[in-house]
């Protein structure tokens, strides 16, 4: 019997290669009591400083309901503190403390280690392409536009945030 694919499986493709580079981080952040959730969190308030919780929950790809509980155990490690916003109640910012601080800043310098060894291996050039080539997917792939709109008879795969669990 043949199969009616013609193309493989990127969402399958995509989501086993995070896995191979995450099989490098884990480790890491194992020995810090951090999940891969917990991390994606840290690297957003790393990157941005204090961020409202909507803009954490986008950016770590971690939804709302699942959110609430990895900042729960967060705040309760000491890694992050969350503030309402005065002018809107509804808001809340979240931040990094200081010891959340120099949990990223320790493993950021291993993590970068480990992308300076994959340009090493494969080249700054193919690295680069790698990096064009994923943020085109994802814009021709965001709702709303022509291309990944597609036809209406084409079913599509679509791979949705992963949810905390407990570490």
């Amino acid at each position: 019997m043949s199969t009616p694919f013609v193309h493989r499986n990127l969402p399958r493709l995509l989501l086993q290669a995070r896995e191979a580079v995450m099989a490098h981080t884990r480790p890491s952040l194992r020995e810090h009591g951090l999940s891969d959730q917990q991390w994606r969190v840290l690297r957003v308030l790393g990157e941005h400083g204090a961020v409202e919780t909507g803009r954490v929950a986008r950016e770590a790809f971690i939804l709302g309901p699942s959110l609430t509980g990895v900042l729960a155990r967060m705040e309760r490690d000491g890694l992050i503190r969350r503030e309402r916003d005065p002018a809107d109640q509804r808001r809340t910012a979240v931040e990094a403390t200081a010891k959340g601080k120099r949990l990223v800043a320790r493993l950021s310098r291993a993590i970068e280690a480990h992308y300076a060894w994959m340009e090493e291996s494969l080249g700054e050039q193919k690295l680069s392409q790698l990096y064009r080539l994923l943020d085109e997917v994802i814009e021709l792939e965001k709702p709303g536009t022509e291309e990944a709109a597609g036809d209406s008879d084409h079913e599509t795969e679509s791979i949705q945030p992963d949810t905390e669990t407990t570490p």
